[in-house]
């Protein structure tokens, strides 16, 4: 059973409420898994020039529409870089034998992302197992100026993980290995999220990164693209869990900085230079990853609150009297509620409310932990911050709430076209900028919704139409970014840049900035080989 929260009574009064009120309209397979995986074959289909998403069908590609190409869609010019010939497959082939797809059909997963957005041509596709396989590939590649485009799971957001052209795709699938585990996890770039947590889990730690894709994703592609997602309220940036990489240049040089030493200050913190790089200064091919001790008992709260801010001063309260054990405080507003209701058939565990929170702690003693988390619920329900809500202990019923925030995303690609943004504002300013474009908006938006991860001030920002509007794109662009850059905030809080942000950097990064990166670049990848087209904006 879920404890219900009724209004105003002591902790030790609250009713009980059966959990499977919480979807009940819902097959059980539907709660399973799905939630926490959206890879290939969720949200599908695009129009425009902006990071949008139309409703489709099905995730075999024989039956989804198929997207236009990158080069057709958006305002990009083909580098002169060489083409792939039939001596290049043949060298390809000794470098990684049996491992060169070329088969048009096995390619077209490959060359289009998962919200079907963008797609590439590209016509060859290696698959090395061994780092020293792609350092051969990339100095191969060097001598004879063919661009690669390095991918791992596939599940990015913004076009960074595909070709944009027919650059050579360099895919980490077959570097799944775990090299060592000591409390710090040694592994191969493409080992996959989830089956990473399975092994630590098993070892009584977890993964300091956890994602809604976590089912595809790789961990090289996390820390190339510095992904955030759910714990980082609890154990901050990959900046700070990742230990050492081993990243192969555009050269082929193998860059070994794979210690696990929880210090090191000698010199220049390499590795930092090639989280979040996307692919644009290196290869990563193994990481060493720091993981915390798994925690022995996990409390989820989903409370609906009357206003943001009641949201805002539930978050104070929350950090003040759970401290060290909160791991996570997400935030959704009613239309997210309505859109999982009307779309996934969900059903609202609590009252409905203008505001719901989710808050999750993990901790080391389940009876301090339930004696801290009693306790503020009942001095948030006392002042009025909070009107009704549920709680869950076991791992089922938290698996249930959790997908109320993180089918989210299933939800709006099922309401039409979804034009999407990631950013990080002040956190008392979050949802200023929903209101204002809901009144900027008016009816030429069927939605505009807010929700994110509130403890990290990244609000995911989305606006659905029946059908693609140029005009609305012009309401919305360059707005959201100009309003985002007056609250000093950033364009891209967790998906990163690649294809579709990297003319806007600049409204986060002075021109300074933007000119050293640019010499980073030309310094690692001279000959600009690696994901080109991505990350940083087009020399003039």
């Amino acid at each position: 059973m879920v404890p219900h929260l009724v209004p105003r009574w002591p902790v030790c009064l609250f009713q009980w409420r059966a959990a499977c009120t919480l979807g009940a309209c819902v097959p059980q397979s539907a709660w399973a898994g799905a939630s926490r995986t959206p890879g290939p074959g969720s949200p599908r289909g695009a129009v425009g020039t902006s990071p949008l998403v139309r409703r489709g069908g099905s995730s075999s590609s024989s039956r989804a529409p198929e997207v236009m190409l990158t080069r057709e869609r958006y305002p990009v010019q083909r580098l002169p870089f060489s083409v792939v010939s039939e001596e290049d497959l043949a060298a390809f082939e000794r470098i990684t034998p049996g491992r060169v797809v070329t088969d048009p059909e096995e390619l077209e997963a490959s060359n289009v992302d998962w919200l079907r957005t963008v797609r590439g041509c590209s016509k060859v596709l290696l698959k090395p197992r061994t780092t020293e396989e792609v350092s051969h590939i990339l100095r191969y590649c060097h001598e004879r100026n063919l661009a690669v485009n390095p991918q791992g799971g596939n599940t990015g957001m913004v076009g960074g993980s595909v070709p944009v052209f027919d650059e050579i795709i360099l895919s980490t699938a077959l570097m799944n290995q775990v090299i060592s585990f000591h409390g710090i996890l040694v592994c191969q770039a493409g080992c996959i999220l989830e089956e990473l947590s399975r092994y630590v889990e098993e070892r009584d730690f977890i993964m300091p990164l956890d994602l809604g894709a976590k089912g595809s994703c790789h961990i090289g592609g996390n820390v190339a693209t510095n992904a955030g997602g759910l714990r980082f309220l609890r154990y901050g940036s990959l900046h700070g869990t990742v230990l050492g990489l081993e990243v192969v240049l555009a050269d082929g040089t193998v860059l070994n900085c794979l210690t696990s030493l929880r210090k090191d200050n000698t010199g220049y913190d390499l590795k930092q230079l090639f989280i979040g790089s996307e692919g644009t200064l290196g290869v990563i091919t193994a990481v060493s990853i720091l993981c915390p001790p798994k925690p022995r008992a996990v409390n989820v709260a989903f409370l609906g609150c009357p206003g943001f801010a009641e949201v805002l001063q539930t978050f104070s309260t929350c950090k003040g009297m759970l401290g060290e054990i909160l791991s996570a405080f997400e935030f959704m507003d009613a239309e997210c509620m309505q859109l999982v209701g009307h779309h996934l058939g969900l059903i609202s565990p609590v009252q409905e409310s203008p505001f719901y929170v989710l808050i999750e702690t993990s901790g080391s003693r389940a009876g301090h932990d339930a004696e801290k988390l009693s306790s503020f619920l009942e001095h948030v329900l006392d002042f009025g911050l909070v009107t009704d809500g549920t709680l869950a202990t076991d791992q089922r019923r938290v698996k249930m709430l959790w997908a109320l925030r993180e089918r989210i995303t299933e939800a709006l690609s099922r309401d039409g076209c979804v034009y999407k943004y990631d950013i990080s504002l002040p956190v008392e300013r979050l949802y200023d900028l929903v209101s204002d474009l809901r009144a900027r908006l008016g009816p030429k938006a069927k939605h505009v919704v807010g929700y994110g991860h509130l403890g990290d001030g990244n609000l995911h920002l989305n606006v659905t139409a029946e059908a693609f509007s140029a005009s609305l794109l012009g309401a919305l662009e360059p707005y959201v970014y100009e309003w985002t850059a007056g609250q000093r905030g950033s364009v891209s809080a967790e998906h990163g840049l690649g294809f579709k942000k990297k003319d806007v950097l600049s409204y986060s990064k002075p021109p300074a900035a933007l000119q050293l990166m640019q010499q980073l670049k030309a310094l690692l990848d001279p000959k600009g080989i690696l994901n080109p087209y991505k990350t940083l904006p087009a020399r003039a």
